[in-house]
Order: structure tokens, then sequence, then C-alpha cells
């Protein structure tokens, strides 16, 4: 993925479901397209997982409580 838009949600109360459902919500709304990527810091999960019909995936360089949503292009 070489564009996207990088959500921030620092709540330690949300699941992480819910912190990238809610992200998907908004990136729908702005941009009028369904992400199918997510990248999150590779604390926060160790394998690739779905939240819906979006892949999750952890990458090193992505900062903590950040999520990059977009399409993916490979």
């Amino acid at each position: 993925m070489n564009v996207g838009m990088l959500w921030l949600d620092d709540d330690r109360s949300r699941s992480l479901e819910e912190k990238v459902s809610r992200a998907v919500e908004y990136y729908e709304e702005k941009y009028g397209r369904f992400p199918d990527t997510c990248h999150v810091n590779s604390t926060m999960i160790k394998d690739e997982t779905k939240v819906g019909k979006v892949s999750v995936q952890p990458i090193a360089n992505i900062l903590p409580h950040h999520f990059w949503l977009g399409l993916n292009t490979n």
C-alpha cells in the first residue's frame, strides 16, 4: 500500500476491532470507497487478522495506536 489515511485512536477502552471499524467508517465517509487493508504497529497484533472485510496487518514502522488504511495495490 503506497497511499492511505492515517488514523489515531489511543482510547484504551476500545478493542482493536472497534478502533479499526471506526477508522473504516470514517475512511468510507471521507473517500467514498471501502479500504481493504489496515496496517497497525506490530505490538498490537502478532499475525495478520481480519476485521470484517479488512485485512489487518502488523508492521513494525507504524506508530503505536495508529492505523494506516487504504487499498492494497499489490
